[in-house]
């Protein structure tokens, strides 16, 4: 890139990312593997609930404060390992989607075979380890229901300095693009390549940018970092 194209960039990721002050106490969570209290059983369960489609802040979040309520709260299902061998029926009393809860139970399944001797270390070792370029090979890759959007959802909170490539990540992110005068990217794994090294020529974590595409979305006369602070503090 040329000294232009950068300082162009930089102006517009600077625009944007003024709009979402303090974003690095959410993603620093994140990267921490402390989201959701810590809990990596409602962290699973978190991006098996998102891979499906539904709004996140109405619909997934809710739920899986539901669930931690019920079942991580008492004990009851409050490990990787209980997730992975739980009582379907038993589960969708909180969630109805089965496919949901294949992901999540076999996710959980698969980040135990770490065996690094506790659920956080688990899923940290996975992340690290998980290779973006043969993400369908990862045995969490190979999970029916599992996209790479939901493969690079769990390696964000297992630690890993990455972004999503989903539909408003890419729509914000090329956006940013087009006004920089910089050429789109659209293949999903070229695209997260692409966004991790601009992230860093401007200054920025690609985490920090990932979030900010989804924060920056208004909802009714609201943005949603603002809608939802009270929300985001505790996860």
């Amino acid at each position: 890139m040329t000294y232009r194209e950068i300082s162009s960039l930089k102006k517009v990721v600077d625009e944007y990312m003024h709009r979402v002050p303090g974003i690095d106490v959410i993603t620093n969570r994140c990267l921490r593997t402390e989201r959701w209290g810590g809990s990596v059983v409602l962290m699973i369960i978190d991006a098996a609930f998102t891979s499906i489609g539904l709004n996140y802040f109405t619909a997934v979040i809710p739920k899986v404060e539901e669930f931690g309520r019920r079942y991580v709260d008492t004990g009851s299902v409050d490990s990787l390992d209980k997730l992975s061998n739980a009582d379907l029926d038993k589960l969708r009393e909180v969630w109805k989607n089965r496919r949901s809860w294949a992901v999540a139970r076999g996710a959980a399944s698969s980040v135990l075979r770490m065996d690094m001797g506790n659920d956080k270390e688990a899923l940290r070792a996975w992340a690290k380890n998980a290779n973006l370029r043969e993400w369908g090979l990862d045995p969490v890759g190979r999970i029916i229901g599992v996209g790479i959007v939901t493969f690079q959802y769990l390696r964000m909170m297992g630690g890993v300095d990455t972004v999503m490539p989903d539909k408003i990540v890419k729509r914000v992110l090329n956006e940013i693009l087009i006004k920089s005068g910089i050429d789109l990217v659209k293949e999903d794994v070229a695209f997260v390549e692409r966004v991790e090294d601009l992230a860093k020529i401007c200054g920025y974590r690609p985490i920090d940018l990932c979030w900010m595409t989804w924060l920056v979305q208004p909802e009714g006369k609201m943005m949603r970092m603002a809608k939802y602070s009270a929300i985001l503090s505790k996860i």
